[in-house]
């Protein structure tokens, strides 16, 4: 498996944390924690933005991908909202996790919870280029659900 090398900068909130580690031989994303003084309440349909201590430095042709942990989502219908979020090679500031509580009952996060992950992904830039028009192809314009139910 491929590696790159990520630099982190842990902030004083982040003091006793762990870094952000990949939890199985296998997985793609690193868990990322809560670095909060206090414990946090999303009530149901409530979304909060949850620091995690740390800042990274991606290096170009890379980003940061924070995405939802299953686990939450299947258990209490927690998740994030703009996932996956970015993290731009040229971003220096705190990462944090805009979480969302979709399920019936107030969730709480501690300091150290695991919230979300963090996938390294490579990054290919476009071009534009301006056509009057496109070539054809089989499924042509249809969108959202074109292809039925089952």
């Amino acid at each position: 498996m491929d590696s790159i090398t990520i630099k982190v900068r842990p902030l004083p909130a982040a003091e006793g944390l762990p870094l952000p580690a990949y939890m199985t031989e296998g997985a793609a994303g690193m868990d990322l924690y809560a670095a909060l003084e206090e414990e946090v309440v999303l009530r149901p349909g409530e979304r909060k933005l949850i620091p995690t201590g740390i800042q990274v430095a991606i290096p170009a042709g890379y980003e940061g991908q924070v995405r939802p942990r299953s686990g939450l989502a299947a258990k209490y219908g927690v998740t994030l909202l703009n996932t996956p979020g970015t993290i731009d090679a040229d971003y220096r500031g705190e990462i944090k996790v805009l979480l969302i509580n979709l399920g019936q009952e107030s969730f709480v996060i501690r300091r150290g919870d695991r919230i979300a992950q963090l996938v390294i992904s490579p990054v290919v830039r476009g071009s534009l280029v301006v056509e009057a028009r496109l070539e054809e192809t089989s499924r042509g314009e249809g969108g959202f659900g074109h292809t039925g139910r089952r």
